[in-house]
């Protein structure tokens, strides 16, 4: 029997609305899970992976790994997969995942705030040796990362990192990932407080908590006295600041990401006393488990339900539902002229000094890791970090001692007096590794320096403050190229010949602090990567003949001609 026909609406009367279709927010009843990657996560807790890698995939190799493990669960634990060698740009999107992946690993080293002590960055450095190729990137989350890992290396590894209390636990995957830490933290002269307590307390918590081990999406967490974390991108921030009334505390942002749709963060307007970030952070990251969005990866961030629901809401919800206190209200701090990098050499509180080298877009190796590790030493420091802009500090060394390691550090490719542009460039994994890629960036990021160290040396001590230029090898902008000054980002393009070749669609005028804010595109503007360092050469000199006295290059990309800009 045929069903009746429905109704039609009544001339005149309002449309049917339909209903919202449920964004898999358990908090609103939406347990089962809407796609293949909830599945996997429901299937089983993805740190139950360890115990198999170390009791079957490490003893029977690759070819006996779940794919689902293999391309899901494994990032727990900051294993990736990596590029298969010879496999184009023009390609990634046309082939399937096993077609990509090569029988190596990826694996990234958690290094909350990017603290290390020389014999932790030993270890990392001789493990990268032994195990990885030598190889060995500082990341712009503090991180380092290998390639070249074998699974049946991958228990032997751990147990070399563990025995220096050093992990890869939740470097990726729907967690919550390494946390950002000022690398000047207890040290630095104009810090509002040393926020590195309120890092460590949350990592002793809540790293490897199974409340917390399938979020919607990856949770980055920022904390720091000093506005150097780049605050306004990270899901949850803590930024130090000095109360009129109860002194020196964190003011909370939250609801920060780039990606395919940046978004900055959002001021809570509130004051949280050193001791209570914890709290705090639980209390943010409960709100993402409970209300995050499931159905749809592409908008499974934070970003997302902050953007929807607004501050005031999200403030709200937190002291309501899960802190069950209000919060003080606090002032902004204050934002900073120019990215805080922490290169070269700079007074310590304690009367010591702190160096800061810059590596090209933070590539450097095994090698240089051991090396570093002794040249510290012999200045007498115990002390090293990354930084978030893919940079190296030594920290607590006497002022006799400065030049010595200085020279030291030059030998091994780290400057700290670096170039404008070896100082600014950053750059993601690229084509060389990622699977992700479109083009290749890190090789790349390299003679861009060495071209523009030559082409622009006429003009270098003229640029106050350096033009920053990133690279990144795919839309998701892992080198956050649209809060650089020049962002490139990697896609196919057509040469003026006629042929597909790598090459940029181009951001310009980004910025955080004081220009924050997403880069301006161009109406479809793009370079080959052949014609790069001209084009940036071009545009550099253009703003030194324009500017006016003190203008920063977002200020100036927001009023220039587009044919300047091009």
């Amino acid at each position: 029997m045929s069903a009746p026909p429905r109704e039609k609406p009544a001339k005149g009367a309002a449309p049917r609305s339909r209903p919202k279709r449920g964004e898999g927010q358990w908090a609103l009843g939406y347990r089962e899970p809407l796609n293949p990657n909830e599945q996997s996560k429901k299937d089983d807790n993805p740190l139950n992976v360890r115990a198999r890698i170390e009791n079957i995939y490490a003893h029977r190799g690759f070819d006996a790994i779940d794919p689902g493990d293999l391309r899901g669960r494994f990032r727990w634990y900051g294993l990736y997969t990596q590029r298969k060698p010879g496999i184009d740009g023009g390609r990634t999107a046309q082939l399937e995942p096993g077609e990509l992946e090569d029988k190596y690993l990826m694996m990234r080293v958690r290094t909350d705030g990017g603290s290390l002590t020389t014999e932790q960055l030993r270890v990392i450095g001789e493990i990268s040796q032994a195990n990885a190729r030598d190889t060995a990137d500082i990341t712009d989350r503090q991180n380092i990362q290998y390639h070249w890992i074998g699974i049946e290396d991958v228990p032997s590894i751990w147990s070399r990192l563990e025995a220096v209390g050093l992990s890869t636990t939740e470097a990726c995957g729907d967690s919550p990932r390494g946390m950002l830490g000022s690398p000047v933290a207890g040290i630095a002269a104009d810090e509002v407080l040393d926020a590195s307590p309120a890092l460590a307390e949350i990592r002793r918590r809540y790293l490897g908590d199974p409340r917390f081990s399938n979020l919607p999406r990856k949770f980055k967490t920022a904390i720091s006295g000093l506005p150097d974390i780049v605050h306004e991108i990270n899901d949850i921030s803590f930024v130090g600041v000095d109360h009129p009334e109860h002194g020196p505390g964190l003011d909370l942002w939250v609801g920060g990401g780039l990606s395919t749709n940046p978004m900055l963060a959002v001021r809570l307007g509130v004051w949280v006393p050193l001791d209570e970030a914890a709290d705090v952070w639980e209390g943010v990251i409960s709100i993402f488990r409970d209300y995050g969005y499931r159905r749809l990866r592409s908008r499974a961030r934070l970003k997302f339900l902050v953007k929807d629901w607004g501050p005031e809401k999200f403030r709200e919800v937190l002291e309501t539902q899960y802190l069950k206190r209000k919060l003080l209200d606090g002032p902004a701090p204050k934002n900073p002229d120019t990215p805080v990098d922490h290169v070269g050499v700079h007074l310590q509180k304690d009367g010591n000094f702190y160096v800061g080298a810059a590596p090209i877009a933070g590539r450097v190796s095994g090698s240089t890791l051991v090396a570093l590790a002794d040249a510290a030493e012999r200045a007498g420091s115990r002390r090293v970090r990354l930084t978030p802009l893919q940079k190296l500090v030594v920290l607590d060394v006497p002022q006799r001692k400065i030049a010595a390691l200085q020279a030291e550090m030059a030998e091994l490719g780290l400057q700290t007096e670096p170039s404008p542009w070896r100082r600014s460039v950053m750059a993601c994994t690229g084509l060389e590794f990622c699977k992700l890629a479109i083009v290749e960036t890190k090789v790349r990021a390299q003679q861009l320096v060495a071209d523009l160290e030559k082409s622009l040396a006429d003009i270098n001590a003229q640029l106050e403050t350096p033009v920053t230029v990133h690279l990144n090898g795919c839309p998701n902008s892992c080198a956050r190229v649209q809060t650089a000054d020049i962002g490139l980002k990697g896609q196919i393009v057509t040469d003026a010949d006629g042929n597909q070749v790598e090459g940029f669609q181009v951001h310009l005028g980004g910025g955080l602090g004081l220009d924050a804010g997403f880069g301006r595109k161009l109406r479809g503007h793009k370079v080959t990567a052949g014609e790069l360092a001209e084009y940036v050469e071009r545009v550099v000199r253009a703003y030194v003949a324009d500017r006016e006295p003190g203008e920063r290059f977002p200020q100036w990309v927001a009023r220039a001609d587009e044919s300047v800009l091009q």
